[in-house]
């Protein structure tokens, strides 16, 4: 096989995940995009978008490889068991982490934006939106890398090569989705919508 054959095969397998991460993008910023009212709403807001899904795409970025390199030494079969003792500890801690690191998020970006003398909105809110945002995408997320992980294996795929535009794909979608889900409850809560 010649370096050119490889690079064709890599480019076959990658470019409909690539294209896919695209079109997602797209709609997650139509999706940010009508958010105006609760951008308004939640002072601070915008700041912390950015940091919400970076933690989307390096959290399930390293689920994805984790159970990838499983699959390639063995150590884990492509499909789902109860008994899976390596996946459910992999899925459980990227979910923690998830949750975990955008509460640190939420928690750093009010008190920058309190050092600069900036709105925000009070630390119960922007912690509170981080934590469902987090907890919600971070489910979802979890069940789209393995299922897209494993049925990428089965049918012979190299699934490191599909794991990084399908949660960059599905972050930027649900980690959008669930911020307006988050903010709107924790909104409606707080009496405010």
């Amino acid at each position: 096989m010649t370096v050119r054959d490889v690079a064709v095969e890599a480019y076959k397998e990658a470019l409909p995940a690539l294209a896919a991460s695209l079109v997602g993008g797209l709609i997650a910023g139509v999706v940010l995009s009508g958010m105006r009212a609760e951008l308004r709403a939640v002072p601070g807001l915008l700041v912390l978008v950015p940091a919400l899904l970076a933690t989307r795409g390096n959290v399930y970025g390293s689920l994805g490889a984790r159970i990838a390199t499983g699959l390639h030494q063995g150590l884990v079969e492509p499909h789902v068991t109860s008994g899976d003792e390596r996946l459910r500890a992999a899925a459980t801690a990227a979910l923690a982490n998830g949750v975990l690191t955008s509460t640190f998020a939420a928690v750093v970006a009010f008190f920058l934006l309190t050092l600069l003398g900036s709105a925000v909105a009070p630390l119960p809110v922007l912690v509170g939106i981080a934590i469902i945002a987090g907890l919600l995408s971070g489910i979802v997320l979890t069940v789209v890398v393995v299922t897209v992980v494993f049925a990428g294996y089965r049918r012979g795929r190299n699934p490191d090569t599909i794991v990084g535009p399908v949660v960059t794909t599905t972050g930027d979608v649900f980690g959008i989705l669930f911020l307006l889900v988050a903010v709107r409850t924790v909104l409606a809560l707080a009496g405010v919508f």
